[in-house]
């Protein structure tokens, strides 16, 4: 099972910077121990307020219990409060081993609800479905489109794209067939420098 783990980190007054730099330093190295156990799959970095230190990280567990004793594990936990997402698979997500490690392009995580009208005919309904995963398929095949889940609360799901900007992003999301029943929610992503990234592991 996947999780999106939010993780931010408040340093307590006082701390040396050399104390901070002993813990990233042991954080980096934990962060490539359990990308080598193919538990720590991704790591962001979101958007950042002056002073802020926060993490969005993609983690593999067989349930909630070994996740905790994952997080657990990381040296900046001691300062870290962890907000964790449990991700299941979406009937339109490519799957991991669709994801083409030799595309660099910038990130976005996107939030989605569906909400169609009440009265919407139930057929409407059935052909936005059946179109928007052939949508999915295309863009995936295009390499826009990384991975797909489903998330908790009805109707949300959440996905990994690639594009060249915000614009091409706002376009892609606009392409969807279910885009009149959907509320959006895009977030950039920065390069974190412990992610195993794609096959950098």
């Amino acid at each position: 099972m996947e999780y999106l783990v939010t993780m931010t980190t408040r340093v307590p007054e006082g701390t040396s910077a050399a104390e901070v730099d002993a813990v990233r330093a042991r954080e980096a190295a934990n962060s490539r121990k359990l990308a080598d156990q193919g538990q720590l799959l991704r790591l962001w970095r979101p958007p950042l307020q002056p002073g802020e230190w926060r993490t969005l990280g993609l983690f593999a567990a067989p349930d909630a219990a070994r996740l905790e004793d994952i997080l657990s594990s990381m040296p900046l936990r001691v300062w870290r409060q962890d907000e964790v997402e449990p991700l299941s698979p979406h009937p339109n997500d490519p799957g991991p081993a669709s994801v083409d490690a030799s595309i660099a392009a910038p990130e976005f995580l996107v939030t989605f609800v569906v909400a169609a009208p009440g009265d919407a005919p139930s057929q409407a309904r059935e052909d936005g479905t059946t179109a928007e995963a052939v949508r999915a398929k295309e863009l995936a095949e295009e390499g826009y489109l990384v991975r797909l889940w489903n998330a908790p609360g009805e109707g949300r799901a959440l996905g990994l794209w690639r594009a060249r900007d915000a614009a091409e992003m706002q376009t892609l999301l606009d392409s969807l067939p279910l885009a009149p029943w959907l509320s959006m929610e895009t977030t950039p992503l920065s390069e974190h420098p412990n992610d195993p990234g794609l096959g950098r592991s």
